[in-house]
């Protein structure tokens, strides 16, 4: 009985994963040796996901009760699933840039923000800016009306001044 227990506890534990995470892509990661599967948990704890392995049964169940009975059809062969509750795009982008270097990776499928994304829509996120350089992008676009003032009253400061000499 506790077999079973277990069972569902852990189902309930994916299920909690998969509402409250922002962003979670599902991964095929046949052909990683040790080595590349520890670099790549590296990589992804630093950029704050979760990376776990799950049984595709228990990943089912947890879809059902959640809703989310779209990623069913993906779930065959070694499945992994990384969770991210702050970014979203953090996950797609370290998983698209590590399959880029390794081949053996393919990204399934996932969900961002509660709905069913493609690996296109993924390959799309993963291919944004960060949080960081689109603040820095919008900033850049605030300043240009200043700085092209600014430029301006220096121009015509410089020829009134060469006029006057």
């Amino acid at each position: 009985m506790s077999v079973i227990e277990a069972k569902k506890q852990q189902v309930q534990e994916i299920a909690e994963k998969l509402k409250n995470s922002v962003s979670t892509v599902v991964v095929d990661y046949r052909g990683l040796n040790v080595s590349e599967v520890t670099e790549l948990r590296k990589q992804l704890r630093e950029a704050g996901v979760e990376y776990k392995v799950y049984k595709n049964t228990m990943l089912r169940r947890a879809t059902a009760e959640t809703g989310l009975t779209g990623l069913d059809e993906v779930l065959v062969g070694p499945t992994a699933i990384a969770f991210s509750n702050d970014d979203v795009i953090a996950p797609a982008k370290v998983l698209n840039s590590f399959a880029k270097e390794h081949k053996a990776l393919e990204i399934k499928s996932g969900v961002i923000e509660g709905s069913l994304a493609s690996v296109e829509q993924i390959k799309a996120i993963a291919e944004l800016p960060s949080r960081e350089g689109l603040l820095s992008m919008l900033l850049s676009v605030l300043q240009a009306p200043i700085r092209n003032f600014a430029l301006a009253a220096k121009a015509v400061a410089d020829q009134k001044e060469e006029q006057g000499a």
